[in-house]
């Protein structure tokens, strides 16, 4: 029997678009009080309104860079002083680098690549988890990338790097809080049919979408995830389309992006 969501705490970075935003969705719709977490005020607001207007209540709106840890710290402080606990973590929030080679990638790009998917991982983890054992119950869920499975320059050498790190980071949790009731799930899709995609070297095009997945596919998984009874965790998640697409003119395009 699935967990009944209703008045659970969530958390969600990066809900200001695509995967995010599809996730913050499914959780309010079911009834949860739905905390969405990113860097523009604006695009929250604009999640918050594709909601189910019976319970836009549940939305609660906080701006945040979860790269910069007093921003962490002030919203840990909120969620204490609000909910006094959450339930569940979706850590969505996560990028890439425009050049992808490890020949040409920066040091300032490599930083930032891993101070997003990794460091802000584990910071906002770490920091939620002490709410987490007190309530002897909680879950994290990570949305991961192919990339940490696959390595290649379609996701590129830090962000490839960045998820496998994520990745066995919540293999780690679980290895060390099962036992105290906190479970943490990693899930690696393939692409994704979001906004981000625009910034690629070639930015696929309407049909190249269309063979990929859609970030409702993802919310679905994480709310299953979320919802499965607490005894039970799903530890990993590899998700793909169907039809693979061509990618052999994006990888060379990434090949050749060395700015």
């Amino acid at each position: 029997m699935m967990t009944d969501m209703l008045g659970s705490i969530v958390l969600i970075t990066g809900a200001g678009s695509g995967i995010g935003r599809e996730i913050a969705k499914k959780f309010v719709d079911a009834g949860s009080k739905t905390i969405i977490i990113g860097r523009r005020s604006d695009q929250l607001e604009g999640t918050k309104q594709i909601c189910d207007p019976k319970k836009k209540n549940n939305v609660f709106i906080k701006q945040c860079d979860i790269t910069k840890e007093e921003d962490l710290d002030d919203l840990v402080t909120f969620i204490k002083n609000e909910f006094g606990k959450v339930d569940v973590l979706v850590n969505n929030a996560g990028a890439s680098s425009a050049v992808r080679t490890i020949s040409h990638v920066t040091e300032e790009m490599w930083d930032n690549v891993f101070d997003l998917n990794i460091k802000a991982v584990y910071q906002i983890s770490q920091k939620l988890i002490p709410l987490m054992l007190e309530n002897k119950s909680g879950t994290i869920i990570t949305i991961s990338s192919m990339a940490a499975l696959n390595p290649g320059l379609l996701g590129g050498a830090p962000y490839g790097a960045a998820k496998a790190g994520v990745t066995n980071l919540m293999g780690h949790i679980n290895s060390e809080l099962n036992s105290q009731g906190i479970r943490a799930t990693a899930i690696m899709p393939a692409e994704v049919d979001t906004p981000i995609l625009k910034n690629r070297a070639i930015p696929p095009n309407q049909d190249a979408r269309n063979t990929m997945m859609k970030p409702e596919d993802l919310a679905d998984t994480v709310f299953l995830c979320a919802s499965l009874p607490q005894r039970t965790v799903i530890e990993q998640i590899v998700m793909s389309p169907i039809n693979k697409r061509d990618v052999a003119k994006d990888l060379e395009a990434a090949k050749n992006r060395t700015k």
